[in-house]
């Protein structure tokens, strides 16, 4: 956003009417309208709004016969039923109509998007189908096969002018995120107590600040938003915090794909790695689960890295990456204020007051609403298998809507892009030093915390 941009969007005021004419508000209702029909679905049985999921599938004789009787796994040909199509469909018309009414509401074509949206989620189908594979599934999410057959497409083939209209990254993560949110319960703060607190809550700000202070002072890197971005999804949750964090600081889409892309990469490396360098080093399942919450990036490579090293450790894991998702809108209203008072506010322009609350990401307040709803309303009211079972629900579309989000992450990004935005390697070595930080004080506060010399070790129920 330039100088002229921002002086006139400072000089409206606001309206009602950015209610359901800007995306992010657009994301908190489409959002809430799926967090509704799902706990509708759920709470009255009715069974038909669930969301596509492909089960793990092979076509080598490697699975067994429990694992088959499991129901967790299938063989291909087994998948492709009546139901099965049903279900593709109905994923395809909630979220086509969903985005569609958005993309409408925003004064964009919506003869232009339909088309392109159908073959989006084509890709996206692809993408699940080729995630969903017995040994390509077991080391790798979906996410990164999502942004990996975009790049394939956009650096070979190119990206056809008349699919862009439905390359739509930051609508579709905002939408996810907000669906996330009722995922997010408080509760499991009470499950860890002070512990994960210490470990996700204290290390997190630190991590972020050294990492400012290390781009901006040390590197002396121009792009401010590019260093608080990946500062964000270094040391909280990859993705989602980059897409948060990088609305709240004005980032550029270039900034966004350079900061997904190395979260992706090296939490595939970490998530391989880490595990093993922790059963050498000899740490217990509870302090090597409460280290991989805190350092790998995103929260699907945080369970495939426990399970490593066993069912105490994946749920420590779990536990202080949950805790730490919660901080994903507290930083990017922070961020948001920082940037309007301190970093955009100097002598040559001076930013207003209401700028905070132009640049806050809206969709965060559908995201904690959504927590809120779910910790504070449903869980007292039902129970948490009805919580668990509405959160199986909602998980796929946040699913379909991340897919979507990450394969057009790949389709709008070019490496010859991501070259020059490397600063001439600076970029790199922001997050390689920032990392080894968030490592060696994570370490540290795991130490500190559950190697039982200062405080008693907490046990948990496996």
């Amino acid at each position: 956003m330039n100088e002229n941009s921002i002086n006139s969007s400072l000089k409206k005021p606001s309206k009602w009417s950015e209610l359901w004419m800007k995306e992010d508000w657009l994301a908190v209702w489409i959002g809430f309208i799926i967090i509704t029909l799902g706990t509708l679905d759920v709470l009255f049985g009715w069974d038909f709004f669930a969301a596509l999921k492909f089960k793990t599938w092979t076509l080598w004789e490697t699975l067994t016969p429990d694992e088959i009787e499991s129901g967790k796994f299938a063989a291909l040909g087994s998948q492709l039923t009546g139901a099965f199509f049903g279900k593709l469909l109905l994923t395809g018309a909630v979220l086509g109509v969903l985005f569609g009414i958005g993309v409408k509401l925003q004064g964009e074509n919506l003869k232009k998007f339909v088309p392109a949206f159908l073959v989006l989620y084509l890709i996206a189908i692809v993408v699940r189908l080729i995630s969903a594979e017995y040994t390509l599934n077991h080391y790798l999410e979906w996410a990164f096969w999502a942004l990996i057959i975009g790049l394939l497409i956009s650096n070979t083939i190119k990206v056809p002018a008349w699919l862009k209209p439905a390359v739509k990254t930051e609508f579709y993560i905002k939408t996810g995120l907000v669906v996330m949110g009722f995922s997010v319960l408080f509760s499991n703060i009470a499950k860890f107590g002070l512990y994960g607190l210490g470990i996700a809550w204290i290390v997190t700000p630190i991590v972020i600040i050294f990492m400012w202070q290390f781009g901006v002072r040390v590197l002396k890197i121009d792009n401010k938003p590019l260093i608080m971005t990946l500062a964000s999804a270094t040391s909280v949750c990859g993705t989602s915090a980059a897409i948060a964090t990088g609305a709240a600081c004005k980032a550029k889409k270039e900034d966004l794909s350079m900061a997904v892309s190395i979260s992706i990469i090296f939490t595939i490396l970490m998530m391989v790695f880490e595990p093993m360098l922790i059963k050498w080093f000899g740490m217990s399942p509870l302090m090597g689960g409460s280290l991989i919450g805190g350092t790998v990036d995103s929260t699907g490579a945080v369970v495939v890295a426990g399970t490593a090293l066993g069912p105490e450790a994946q749920q420590a894991a779990v536990l202080v990456k949950s805790i730490q998702n919660i901080l994903i809108g507290f930083i990017a209203f922070f961020v948001a204020v920082f940037f309007a008072t301190r970093v955009d506010n100097t002598e040559q322009r001076t930013v207003r007051a209401n700028e905070i609350w132009v640049r806050f990401p809206k969709f965060i307040i559908g995201f904690f609403v959504a927590s809120l709803v779910a910790s504070f309303i449903m869980l007292p009211a039902t129970d948490a298998d009805t919580v668990g079972a509405i959160n199986k629900v909602l998980d796929q579309y946040k699913n379909w809507a991340f897919v979507l989000a990450f394969t057009s992450i790949g389709l709008d990004t070019h490496f010859k892009t991501i070259i020059k935005q490397m600063h001439g390697g600076k970029v790199l070595w922001l997050y390689l030093v920032g990392q080894t930080f968030n490592i060696l004080l994570t370490l540290f506060a795991v130490w500190l915390l559950l190697s039982g010399v200062i405080f008693p070790i907490p046990t948990l129920n496996v």
